[in-house]
């Protein structure tokens, strides 16, 4: 499921590699979504099934919000990447 998530990202036009070829978006946004189903101790299939509470989780004013915020937000934006992406496949 990761490899499709980052195939999705490609596809709306996010990055896999920088101009100076290294790892960019796609890469950074999976990374990030592996480190929260470690953290959460989940499988990313629980972490789709239940993605609207991992979202609001890491959000503001949610319990890991702090965390959810480190790098620029870059976590949270990752969840709310995974998120749209999991919308879609639904659909």
């Amino acid at each position: 499921m990761i490899e499709k998530f980052e195939e999705y990202l490609e596809k709306r036009g996010y990055s896999k590699f920088t101009p100076s070829g290294l790892p960019s978006t796609t890469y950074d946004y999976k990374k990030r979504i592996s480190k929260i189903c470690e953290r959460e101790e989940i499988k990313i299939e629980q972490l789709a099934k239940n993605i609207s509470d991992y979202v609001s989780k890491y959000d503001k004013f949610g319990s890991e919000s702090e965390f959810g915020n480190k790098s620029n937000k870059a976590y949270i934006n990752a969840l709310k990447r995974f998120e749209e992406f999991v919308k879609s496949i639904a659909s």
